[in-house]
């Protein structure tokens, strides 16, 4: 998968209920969800985003409850990965499970800036600033997780493997 877009960094510890408050969660409706992602971080904070954009965080991304809201709200706002220096375990696996992109860079999460535009190849897992010029590598998602996400998640990934049982 191949996404150009800007980046938009968050801290550190960004926790689901920043992500998607508590009082948003009456709708798994990816689009309302996305017009309110990250409003418990910066109310409007999705105002400033445009379709294949990236959020770039620092350590322990995702982290709080386990609500697959989070990674639905994140997709529902048009951004079709994330790369942080780290990401909360459950957050990890539910965002994969919805058909959201997680790349760990570690400490390389430096080399990447706020406003910055950036192409993401999640098969060869090259993240290039296309501003600076400068590159950082990732590790490539396994070949499974890259079956979840062309599915659009888990529930697609499951119905497919399904249907494909009956023929």
């Amino acid at each position: 998968m191949l996404v150009n877009g800007k980046a938009h960094k968050v801290g550190a510890h960004i926790d689901t209920d920043a992500i998607i408050p508590a009082r948003f969660l009456v709708t798994t409706d990816a689009k309302i969800l996305g017009e309110n992602c990250m409003e418990g971080l910066e109310p409007g904070w999705v105002k400033r985003v445009h379709k294949n954009d990236i959020i770039v965080a620092d350590e322990n991304f995702g982290c709080g409850s386990s609500r697959e809201h989070a990674p639905i709200a994140i997709l529902g706002a048009g951004i079709p990965v994330v790369v942080a220096k780290s990401f909360a375990r459950i957050f990890y696996r539910n965002g994969f499970n919805m058909g959201l992109v997680l790349l760990e860079v570690g400490d390389d999460i430096d080399k990447l800036r706020d406003g910055d535009s950036f192409e993401v190849d999640t098969h060869a897992g090259h993240i290039k600033n296309l501003t600076t010029g400068e590159a950082v590598t990732c590790a490539k998602v396994p070949p499974f997780m890259q079956e979840l996400l062309e599915a659009g998640g888990l529930v697609p990934y499951v119905k497919k493997r399904l249907a494909a049982r009956k023929k």
